[in-house]
C-alpha cells in the first residue's frame, strides 16, 4: 500500500501557504517589485525566509513575489543587483536578439522557457545564505550529520531565446545538519562562464543543448561567438562548463561536475555556507573534461573516470589512484561513433560503458533539413557494452557486446561472478531513446538486471520492476560489489518524480523486485533519492540499515521539504520532514558528505 499517497504528505505538518490568484501590478516609481519575463511567463521575486536573529529586531523588508500564471503559487528569492553592460554587450546581446526572434525563435516545447522552466522547474533568482529550518517532523539522527547537497541547473539570466532543462549555470543547495539542527544554504558554482556572464550582466556563452537547432541558427550563433572570443569577451580555453550535474568527494575533495568540463571544487564553511574553491586539473594531468559519474571504489579508495567528445578518440578512460594522482589515459578507439556516454559501472575487476542510439548528428545537410538539436538518436544503431578492465593499460582488453534495444544514460551498480567470467549490470534502460532529450514526458525507464557471459559473448536481461524508473541509487558501500537494494525515483512522468520505490535485485528472474515505497501525495514531486548509511563505518552492518534523503517540492502549497526516510521500513517511514526557508528547484544529482569528511576540506 502506498503510505502516503491520498491527502499531500508534504502539508500535514504545516498549515498552507497563501495563495495569490490575482495579477501582481508592475513596477511603480517608489514601490519598486521587479517584473521580469520569460516570454509570455510572469517571474516576480521575494526575499527569502530569514532568521530573526538576522534583522536584530528591525523589521524585515518588503517580499518580493514570484508568481506563476499557471498555478498561480508564490516562490522566493531575494532580488539581485546587474551591473551595467558595456557599449559591446549591449551590442551582441541585441544580435543575439535578433537570431533568437527572427533565425531560430524557441519553436519547440524541449526548448521553449515557457514551457522548461514552468512550475518548481522556474529557477531561483539568487542565492539564499546559511539560513535556518524549522523541523516539523520527528528528528534528525545524529548518524546524518553532516551535508546533503544537490546539484541542478539555476540560469542566472532569465533565457531570451532556446533554452533546454541541461543548460542552466549548477547551484548547490546544500542542508547542513549538525546535532539535530539544519540549516539551509544555495549556491551557484562560481564556474568562468558564470564569472564571465556576472560581470558581463548578460549570457555570454551559447547553450549546447538549445542553441544549434538546424544549420542557419548554428552558423548565426558560431559568428557571433567567434566574435565574441576574438574580441575578449570571453576565452573558451578556461572553460565553458556549467558544473550543474552531479558532486563526488574523492581525493580529500568535493567536487560539483558537469561532463563539458573539468570539475569544480567545492567546500564548506562550519556555518553550512558553500564556497567554490576553483576549476581542479589535478596538477595539469586532466585535460578537457571529465564525467559527472566518476566511481570511487569504497574499498580500494580509486577512483574511476572517463570522457567523452565529438572527436576521436570518441571516448577516453582514465583512473585517479588512492592518493589522487592521476593516471595514464587509455583511449578507446574502438568506439567510432560519437555517442552520448553520461554514466558507466565498475565492478572489482572491470568498468562497463554502454555506447547507445543517442549520439552527434554528424551530417550537416540532415541538419538543414531537419533541423534541431546536433544531439540525436540513431535508429539504425546496435547499442553495445563495452567491458574492460580496470588496470588495462590500453584498449586491447576491451570486449564489446551487442545489446538490441538497450539504452542506458544512468548505471545503478555491477559486479562480477563466475571467478569473473560474467558481469552482472543494474541499470534502467530507457525505452523510447528518441524522446530523451525532446520530450523526457514519454520516456519510460525499466530497471534491467543484465548478465555478460565474457567467456561465450551471450548476453541475458530480465526487467526487474514495470514502472518508470530512474535515479536509481545503492549504499554506496556496496559499490562495484554484489548489492540487494535499490532505491529508484518513480517518473510521473519524467523528468518528475512523484515517489521513491525499494527494489531487491535478488529476488526471481519473473518477479517484481519492489519491496517498499513512498508516494509522496498529490501535487509533491522530489528528486533523486539518496542512501545514507546508519552506521557507515561499520562492515556488519545491513546492507539497508540506514536512511533515504531527498528533497520534495508541493507544488500546491508552495513550500519544498527535506525528507528523511527508514530504508528498512517496508513503507519507508518518513522519520524526519524539515521545512525549507526556500522553495528548491528540481534539479540532478545529490550527495550526502559525512562530517569527518567536511573536515578535510
Amino acid at each position: 500500500m502506498d503510505s502516503v499517497s491520498s491527502s499531500s504528505f508534504l502539508s500535514t505538518f504545516s498549515p498552507k501557504s497563501s495563495l495569490h490568484h490575482s495579477l501582481l501590478s508592475r513596477r511603480s516609481s517608489s514601490t519598486s517589485t521587479l517584473l521580469l519575463r520569460i516570454n509570455s511567463a510572469v517571474v516576480e521575486e521575494r526575499s527569502p525566509i530569514s532568521n530573526p536573529s538576522d534583522n536584530n529586531g528591525r523589521p524585515q523588508s518588503k517580499t518580493k513575489k514570484l508568481h506563476s500564471r499557471t498555478n498561480h503559487t508564490v516562490v522566493s528569492s531575494p532580488a539581485k543587483h546587474r551591473p551595467e553592460m558595456t557599449l559591446a554587450t549591449a551590442l551582441f546581446t541585441t544580435v543575439e536578439d535578433v537570431i533568437n526572434t527572427f533565425i531560430d525563435p524557441p519553436s519547440r516545447p524541449s526548448v521553449d522557457p515557457k514551457h522548461v522552466l514552468s512550475d518548481n522547474f522556474a529557477p531561483v533568482l539568487d542565492e539564499l545564505p546559511p539560513t535556518e529550518c524549522e523541523i516539523i517532523h520527528g528528528s534528525l539522527p545524529l548518524s546524518l550529520n553532516g551535508a546533503y547537497i544537490r546539484n541542478g541547473p539555476n540560469p542566472q539570466f532569465l533565457p531570451r531565446g532556446p533554452y533546454h532543462l541541461f543548460d542552466g549555470d549548477g547551484m548547490l543547495h546544500a542542508i547542513r545538519i549538525h546535532g539535530g539542527k539544519a540549516t539551509l544554504c544555495s549556491r551557484y558554482v562560481k564556474t568562468y562562464k558564470y564569472n564571465v556572464e556576472k560581470q558581463s550582466g548578460a549570457p555570454v556563452m551559447v547553450n549546447v543543448f538549445s542553441g544549434f537547432n538546424g544549420v542557419t541558427a548554428s552558423v548565426a550563433r558560431g559568428a557571433l561567438t567567434a566574435v565574441r572570443v576574438l574580441t575578449g569577451q570571453y576565452n573558451p580555453i578556461n572553460g565553458v562548463g556549467l558544473a550543474n550535474t552531479s558532486l563526488a568527494f574523492f581525493c580529500n575533495r568535493l567536487f560539483a561536475l558537469g561532463e563539458s568540463d573539468l570539475p569544480y571544487a567545492v567546500r564548506l564553511t562550519d556555518d553550512g555556507d558553500v564556497e567554490t574553491i576553483g576549476r581542479h586539473d589535478f596538477d595539469g594531468k586532466l585535460s578537457m573534461s571529465m564525467t559527472a559519474h566518476p566511481k570511487i571504489d569504497p574499498v580500494t579508495g580509486e577512483t574511476f573516470a572517463f570522457r567523452y567528445g565529438p572527436v576521436p578518440p570518441f571516448l577516453t578512460f582514465f583512473r585517479f589512484d588512492s592518493a589522487g594522482k592521476k593516471q595514464r589515459d587509455v583511449p578507446i578507439f574502438s568506439m567510432t561513433s560519437p555517442s552520448f556516454i553520461h554514466d558507466f559501472a565498475i565492478t572489482k575487476r572491470h568498468a562497463i560503458f554502454s555506447e547507445i542510439q543517442l549520439g552527434m548528428r554528424m551530417n550537416p545537410v540532415d541538419l538543414m533539413i531537419e533541423g534541431g538539436s546536433p544531439v540525436g538518436t540513431d535508429n539504425g544503431k546496435t547499442p553495445r557494452l563495452g567491458v574492460i578492465q580496470r588496470y588495462a593499460g590500453d584498449e586491447s582488453e576491451m570486449k564489446w557486446f551487442e545489446v538490441p534495444g538497450f539504452n542506458i544514460i544512468h548505471a545503478i551498480n555491477a559486479w562480477d561472478e563466475d571467478d569473473g567470467n560474467s558481469i552482472v549490470l543494474i541499470a534502467p534502460n530507457i525505452m523510447s531513446i528518441e524522446h530523451t532529450l525532446e520530450r523526457m514526458d514519454l520516456v519510460h525507464s525499466l530497471v534491467e538486471k543484465v548478465k555478460i557471459n565474457l567467456v561465450t559473448g551471450i548476453v541475458t536481461r530480465h526487467p526487474i520492476s514495470a514502472r518508470n524508473l530512474d535515479f536509481g541509487v545503492i549504499n554506496p558501500a556496496f559499490l562495484g560489489r554484489r548489492s540487494r537494494f535499490v532505491y529508484a525515483g518513480v517518473g510521473d512522468p519524467m523528468p518528475k518524480i512523484s515517489g521513491v520505490v525499494k527494489l531487491d535485485v535478488s529476488k526471481g528472474d519473473r518477479d517484481d523486485c519492489t519491496v517498499a515505497r513512498r508516494m509522496y501525495g498529490p501535487g509533491c514531486y522530489g528528486g533523486e533519492p539518496f542512501f545514507v548509511g546508519r552506521d557507515p563505518g561499520n562492515p556488519e552492518a545491513e546492507e539497508d540499515d540506514g536512511y533515504v534523503v531527498t528533497y520534495v517540492h508541493d507544488e500546491v502549497a508552495g513550500e519544498s521539504k527535506f525528507l528523511v526516510m527508514d530504508a528498512k521500513s517496508p513503507e519507508l517511514e518518513i522519520i524526519a520532514a524539515v521545512r525549507l526557508p526556500r522553495r528548491v528547484p528540481y534539479g540532478f544529482h545529490g550527495l550526502f558528505v559525512k562530517e569527518s569528511d567536511l573536515n578535510k576540506l
